[in-house]
């Protein structure tokens, strides 16, 4: 049973970055997919970046492409997404998730996520 914890949240302000990890427990990231979703007050939750674990394809949100990174550190069994230029509109509780299929709206496992909090 993989187990994800996300770390990284916090508040701050807009135009500045922040960097969201991500550590699984219980098993492995080399195969399938992992992706960062978020979750915004009254809205449903989205992808907003994914990577194909094969290969390290990867997939971003229009609404974020440009700004986000997806990232992992084998090593260390962990997921990055680097975010820059951060607006108001990306305050979300933000969620990873991992399933050995690849990445989709249903994945395996999950989270309990991490609040982003950007002050305009």
């Amino acid at each position: 049973q993989v187990q994800l914890l996300e770390s990284g949240g916090g508040l701050v302000q807009a135009g500045g970055s922040r960097r969201l990890s991500c550590a699984a427990s219980g098993g492995t990231l080399d195969n399938g997919g992992v992706a960062w979703f978020r979750q915004a007050p009254g809205k449903e939750r989205d992808i907003v970046a994914a990577m194909r674990l094969g290969d390290g394809r990867t997939y971003y949100a229009d609404s974020v492409k440009g700004r986000f990174t997806i990232s992992r550190d084998i090593a260390k069994n962990t997921v990055y997404l680097q975010m820059n230029d951060l607006k108001p509109e990306d305050t979300a509780v933000y969620y990873c998730a991992a399933d050995s299929r690849g990445y989709g709206p249903a994945m395996d496992y999950w989270g309990k996520g991490t609040l982003v909090t950007v002050s305009s």
